[in-house]
């Protein structure tokens, strides 16, 4: 089978041709998102590791004693967005009875993609590390990304040398939404403009084929209203997972899409949301955060 030409593969990887507004989306994520910061007790620009863009926005949950904590990495294909526009999922997980943690790393360009990959793994070694102070249970962290979010966290299930297990043994649970996990495909499209990965790049961050036989239940979803290629990762990833008996739910969400899709994890009057709130343990409150996004 001829590859795909670079022009397809550059449609193939622009989610937002399928909506009718990406600013829309973004402009919602950013003022949800800073509507969130302004409750009390959250904690923002904790930071976690050396580098610049290596801190994180903390959301106690809604409750008293050690709270599992929901920690989310955002989207943008490695080189947009920040923890600033990543927390409108906060307030749901926190009436749940969850904290929350929104990730903030360095950016492609400017930084390359393995040392992204190294700030999230960071980022869950900190929160572990942090969890009495954070009011977190340390026995009930979950991390869960979108897109390229979902990229970082499944990477960080990744052994990242001898000596070097990677978060998987820290984790109780992990969440993968609308993810790009076989990144060979990435190396001959628009996105590598900017994470110049070559054929060692791709190898050392494609997760499928470096996940260890240890890991959390995952729970694996995406939008119904995707691209092939999008469809294409997720079978990937699934057939990766259930080959390690780690993939504990297969989620296709008809009606949703690449950009909505994050705002069920902490509703559980969706099926995400009900999966996502039970493997945590909790209740949910049954109204989690709306998408709300006015198309432009």
């Amino acid at each position: 089978m001829t590859a795909p030409a670079r022009a397809d593969l550059d449609r193939q990887y622009s989610p937002s041709r399928l909506v009718p507004s990406l600013d829309a989306y973004l402009d919602a994520y950013a003022e949800q998102s800073a509507r969130a910061r302004r409750a009390p007790g959250v904690r923002t620009g904790l930071r976690y590791g050396p580098g610049t863009a290596e801190t994180l926005d903390f959301f106690p949950a809604d409750r008293t004693g050690p709270a599992p904590v929901q920690i989310f990495v955002h989207g943008g294909n490695w080189q947009a967005l920040t923890e600033r526009e990543s927390a409108f999922c906060a307030p749901a997980f926190g009436r749940a009875g969850a904290a929350f943690a929104a990730v903030g790393y360095g950016l492609a360009p400017a930084v390359p993609l393995d040392d992204i990959v190294a700030s999230v793994r960071r980022c869950v070694r900190w929160i572990r590390g942090h969890a009495a102070e954070l009011g977190v249970d340390p026995r009930r962290m979950h991390l869960s990304g979108t897109s390229a979010g979902a990229h970082l966290a499944a990477m960080a299930l990744v052994p990242c040398g001898p000596g070097a297990p990677g978060a998987a043994g820290l984790l109780a649970g992990v969440t993968l939404l609308s993810g790009i996990y076989d990144l060979e495909p990435i190396s001959r499209c628009y996105v590598n403009d900017a994470l110049r990965l070559d054929a060692d790049g791709v190898r050392r961050n494609s997760p499928p084929a470096l996940l260890p036989p240890e890991l959390p239940p995952v729970v694996l979803a995406r939008g119904g209203v995707e691209t092939d290629e999008y469809g294409r990762q997720h079978t990937v990833m699934a057939a990766a997972l259930r080959a390690r008996g780690a993939l504990a739910a297969d989620l296709v969400l008809p009606g949703r899409n690449h950009f909505d899709l994050p705002y069920d994890l902490a509703d559980r009057a969706t099926a995400l949301g009900r999966e996502v709130l039970d493997r945590m343990g909790l209740p949910g409150c049954g109204d989690g955060t709306t998408a709300e996004v006015t198309a432009r």
